[in-house]
């Protein structure tokens, strides 16, 4: 019976390697989730401030582009299994460390963004290690569905975990989440246990600045991976409005100042629409113009936003109707936005060479890490100005220009696609 042409292409699962990775990351992304809501909610608690709040973007951002960056140039040098075991190893640790302080009780907030510091720190590294192994485990032809299973699943966690969290912190409190996490990071741990020794094919690299700048000096010459990133940071920077979700829910739709349903809903429908995009992912093996298809993917998002924008303007006349057609947009996004790294990331697999994928990938998660942080301040500055609606529906307009401009200005993006096996 031929495979369905619809639901997500599972082929990636054949390989034993990938399959325990994936199964394991299941498990592993829901106890993830917990600490990402427990840590801010703890100092909160600790503090009653959100100023200490705050802080956790710059104790988090911090490491994550310093050893993100320096991660990748590690996975260029080292036997990957190894540095994931040894980063992974460390997430359990500085995931004890903070079950261990909370259980304590009364612990010092700076020990806190410390312990979160390192924690993003041992995450840099072993997110570009990680992706960078992917295309040692399955076929060429299989990346883009292996990229959108795993991210499926990371989308998945993204709203189960907070929801959970949400739940069980006045039942359980603090301790018991970060407890969990660190019992289901040894998912993790026997996966990565169980693979091969995966060395770098052509070492060229030392550890070190060095190795970081040759990174970004290569990056200078692939015109069209630089494309990959500059692309993403335009759909990020300028059409995530997700730090407009609060006054949204609150001034548009009528919501409570602090939380309630409207803004839970805001922000778990992009996430959500990534998860609908990945059960229905079975096209993306199909394709072999991948830079068209991405940037098809980013006209969608930016479109998307741009009608989240003009919904949300619209709120006071018709708020349900609004209500349901702002959703209905930010799950588009969130589909569109899922395909769009499936192939952005399966780029970089396959164009880049074995000893630099390391390092690309680390530039990759700064980026995908640092356009959203990016675009949290400039949404901000430009809702004090023109409003939160229009601020939205303004973003994704300029994603639209943006995007077509570069696809102009770089052909070779557009044309860029991967031979499939007949």
């Amino acid at each position: 019976m031929a495979r369905p042409r619809l639901l997500a292409d599972t082929r990636p699962l054949r390989n034993p390697h990938f399959r325990r990775l994936w199964t394991a990351n299941i498990i592993t992304v829901v106890g993830a989730q917990l600490t990402v809501v427990a840590v801010p909610a703890q100092i909160y608690f600790e503090t009653g401030s959100s100023a200490f709040v705050g802080l956790t973007g710059v104790f988090g951002l911090v490491p994550l582009i310093v050893f993100g960056l320096y991660g990748g140039a590690l996975a260029d040098v080292f036997d990957r299994r190894t540095l994931l075991i040894v980063t992974t190893v460390g997430l359990i640790v500085t995931s004890g460390l903070f079950w261990a302080q909370a259980a304590a009780g009364g612990i010092n907030v700076w020990l806190l963004l410390c312990l979160f510091a390192v924690q993003q720190a041992f995450f840099a590294v072993n997110q570009p290690t990680r992706y960078a192994i992917i295309p040692k485990l399955v076929e060429p032809e299989l990346l883009p569905a292996a990229n959108s299973l795993n991210m499926t699943v990371s989308m998945a966690g993204a709203i189960a975990g907070p929801m959970v969290a949400g739940v069980l912190i006045p039942f359980i409190g603090f301790s018991w989440l970060y407890l969990i996490d660190t019992l289901t990071l040894f998912a993790t741990l026997g996966a990565v246990v169980r693979l091969p020794p995966l060395p770098v094919l052509e070492v060229t690299a030392v550890p070190g600045v060095r190795a970081v700048l040759d990174g970004f000096a290569y990056l200078r010459t692939q015109p069209v991976l630089l494309m990959s990133f500059v692309v993403d940071l335009i759909a990020m920077v300028f059409g995530m409005p997700r730090a407009l979700f609060p006054e949204m829910a609150n001034l548009n739709f009528g919501g409570p100042s602090a939380g309630g349903l409207v803004f839970a809903l805001l922000f778990a429908a992009i996430p959500t629409g990534a998860v609908i995009g990945g059960v229905f992912s079975g096209w993306v093996s199909r394709i072999e113009r991948h830079g068209l298809a991405v940037i098809v993917c980013i006209l969608v998002w930016g479109a998307s936003m741009a009608g989240f924008g003009l919904a949300v303007a619209l709120a006071e006349r018709w708020t349900m109707t609004m209500l349901v057609i702002a959703l209905s947009m930010l799950v588009i996004g969130g589909a569109a936005d899922m395909a769009s790294a499936a192939f952005r990331t399966s780029m970089l697999q396959e164009a880049a060479d074995d000893a630099m994928r390391g390092r690309l990938q680390g530039v990759f998660i700064v980026v995908v890490a640092g356009g959203p942080r990016i675009a949290d301040t400039a949404h901000g500055v430009a809702a004090a100005g023109v409003g939160a609606a229009a601020a939205a529906a303004g973003g994704g307009v300029l994603v639209v220009i943006g995007v077509i401009a570069a696809a102009v200005l770089v052909p070779s993006f557009v044309r860029y696609r991967v031979t499939r096996p007949t």
